[in-house]
């Protein structure tokens, strides 16, 4: 028997397994992917790290969550600052004074608050929906072009569709900072995110392409931390839970140097398929034998329904889902020794300094390290 089974090879399954076998417990942890890593899993193609589902960019003003990363890994300095792109139009993200300039051709804050003031002005009382949500914060013609497409090919709704709360803030900056993140500390680790995975679970037994729910009789364990979906736990007795999926098209092009000049541009418009281009090699910004490779690896993003097969990514927190979700939580709260943890198990999207924090204060729980 094992002290600890952990269900789920990601971020949160690969930090609290680390410290429970710092700690001296017994560790198993299984998933049924064929990799450890989870969704931040990348791998090289040709020198350039690539992140198979999508891109992944830490960053956190927790010092703690920062300093315990950079034990596994050494970060770039890598800053995010997307482009989005709007049929022929290029803005950038987040929406700052670049944006207004590009939107408005105006120059100066005060020029730029006036038009958003007196576009917010349109949204009279509560918002009722996530587009008078969008507007009362941002106005008309940041929501027309910025928003509104993005969202529906994301959400796979209309946007008077979609509950205001999806949207609880939008930030504005009325100063030309390009930085998407405020938060202090920020950066992609060299190489790529799976050796700092790698590095985590060093010492503790791994079993890959193990589905949980086929072996579950036949792993004893004290106890199990599952980070998969709480609902497959129960074998979706009370329903299914609803997420929304993507899928990928990554193509390695050859004899391409530099393909967008960006590693994120985001499309915005509602007749393009594809929510985002990423170009992985501009993640490496300062490692030259990198960026001046002779090719490019680059991925087109598409959202799309999920459906039992899909990799469920984004929870869909609507007030159906959240009802039902309450519902499993309860079946949980009588399950012993059974800790649902993560994305999946607590049904709900997490940042990835989120994600460690949450794994490390659990196991803080659990044991504690002199």
């Amino acid at each position: 028997m094992v002290d600890y089974l952990v269900v789920g090879a990601g971020l949160f399954g690969s930090v609290f397994a680390h410290e429970a076998h710092a700690a001296g417990r017994r560790v198993l942890v299984i998933d049924r992917r064929g990799h450890v890593g989870g969704n931040v899993y990348t791998e090289e193609t040709g020198g350039i790290p690539v992140h198979l589902y999508g891109a992944h960019i830490f960053h956190t003003d927790d010092e703690e969550v920062w300093r315990y990363v950079q034990r596994f890994a050494a970060f770039n300095r890598f800053t995010n600052a997307p482009l989005a792109r709007y049929q022929d139009e290029l803005y950038h993200l987040p929406f700052n004074m670049n944006t207004f300039h590009e939107m408005w051709g105006v120059t100066r804050p005060e020029e730029a608050r006036a038009i958003i003031d007196a576009q917010r002005a349109e949204i009279t009382g509560e918002p009722r929906n996530l587009e008078e949500q969008a507007i009362s914060l941002v106005g008309r013609d940041v929501f027309e072009k910025l928003i509104r497409g993005y969202t529906e090919k994301q959400w796979g709704r209309r946007c008077d569709q979609l509950p205001a709360f999806i949207i609880r803030r939008l930030p504005l900056r009325f100063t030309f900072d390009n930085r998407y993140f405020n938060d202090r500390f920020q950066g992609v680790p060299v190489g790529g995110y799976t050796p700092m995975i790698e590095k985590m679970l060093s010492g503790i037994e791994v079993r890959l392409n193990t589905d949980y729910q086929q072996v579950r009789e036949q792993i004893p364990a004290a106890k199990t931390v599952y980070t998969g979906p709480i609902d497959q736990y129960f074998d979706g007795r009370l329903g299914a839970l609803e997420y929304r999926s993507l899928s990928f098209r990554t193509v390695d092009l050859k004899g391409v140097e530099n393909y967008q000049g960006n590693a994120v541009i985001n499309y915005t418009a509602a007749d393009v398929p594809y929510t985002r281009i990423i170009e992985h090699k501009h993640f490496a910004y300062d490692q030259e034998d990198v960026i001046k490779q002779d090719h490019t690896v680059v991925t087109w993003e598409y959202p799309m329904p999920w459906q039992p097969d899909c990799e469920p990514y984004y929870p869909l927190n609507d007030r159906k889902n959240t009802e039902l979700y309450q519902r499993y939580r309860a079946l949980a709260a009588q399950e012993k020794n059974l800790i649902f943890a993560g994305r999946l198990g607590q049904y709900q999207y997490a940042d990835m300094d989120d994600t460690v924090r949450a794994a490390l204060d659990l196991a803080k729980e659990h044991f504690s390290r002199s």
